[in-house]
């Protein structure tokens, strides 16, 4: 669920620019500390009455619309369980990859919900506790015994070519293990759902949702490959609210709430090392 970073806009550096050089004469001493001063995040959410969650509407199971144009999914009931805690509404702010960045940063959104946490990001974003699980993992029927990469072999198994599914796979399975690379994800579902081959590797969120669809199929997660768990994304320098969101998760995850959600929406527990 890696996304690709955002640049700050050209206004934002032309800002940030004219700040600077403000600094330096009379007028930019006067107006330093206003220009600066930051609104504690925590406070500002108390003040409004309303938190503003950032997430995906068109990545299931985590976020979607559903029947009753609704948006639902685990990052929904996250934000929910979040807003509660703070005693605030929800405001689900619809975002994508390449903007949701720019969102956290401009303050439209106080946080974002399913950020992959990878070392540029953490330049320029804090990280709550890891929510949610996110990996790669072999799924198949639940008649065939697979519980390792050594039951790979002989097996064929699906996967979309050049991804990271591929690269993971690849990686671990037996010499004689049948990998058949297809052109786009959807090939390498298609493939394993019309019964082409035995096995796919595809990400836990799919993997849910086609537990969830294809039932004829008996469908279950073998084992995880690649894992890079989803965490609340914050604007630096808010330490009370960051700590509050973990606090939040950390409860939810010890009196078995966050365990619940995954269920509900990954069919599949917690893992035992999360």
């Amino acid at each position: 669920m890696t996304q690709p970073q955002t640049a700050p806009s050209s206004t934002r550096r032309v800002f940030v620019t004219l700040a600077a050089a403000l600094a330096f004469t009379g007028f930019g001493a006067l107006c330093a500390f206003p220009s600066a001063a930051h609104a504690d995040a925590l406070d500002s959410i108390a003040k409004s009455g309303t938190v503003r969650v950032g997430v995906f509407e068109d990545y299931p199971p985590f976020g979607s619309i559903g029947p009753d144009m609704q948006p639902m999914g685990y990052d929904i009931d996250v934000a929910n369980l979040i807003g509660k805690a703070l005693n605030a509404k929800v405001e689900l702010v619809a975002v994508t990859g390449d903007n949701r960045m720019a969102y956290l940063a401009d303050h439209k959104a106080d946080m974002l919900l399913s950020v992959g946490q990878t070392p540029e990001r953490e330049k320029v974003i804090d990280f709550s506790q890891p929510y949610a699980p996110y990996y790669l993992a072999v799924f198949g029927p639940k008649s065939l015994p697979v519980k390792n990469a050594a039951d790979l072999a002989g097996k064929s198994i699906s996967v979309a070519r050049g991804t990271l599914e591929d690269l993971s796979v690849t990686k671990i399975a037996p010499p004689t293990a049948n990998i058949k690379r297809f052109d786009d994800p959807n090939g390498a579902i298609s493939a394993f759902l019309s019964g082409q081959v035995q096995l796919m590797v595809v990400g836990n969120d799919v993997g849910a949702t086609i537990l969830a669809r294809h039932p004829a199929n008996d469908p279950e997660q073998k084992f995880s490959l690649f894992s890079s768990p989803d965490h609340v994304g914050l604007n630096k320098n808010e330490p009370r609210l960051k700590q509050k969101v973990d606090d939040v998760i950390a409860k939810a995850r010890k009196d078995g709430t966050m365990n619940a959600i995954s269920q509900k929406w990954l069919r599949a527990p917690l893992p035992a090392n999360f």
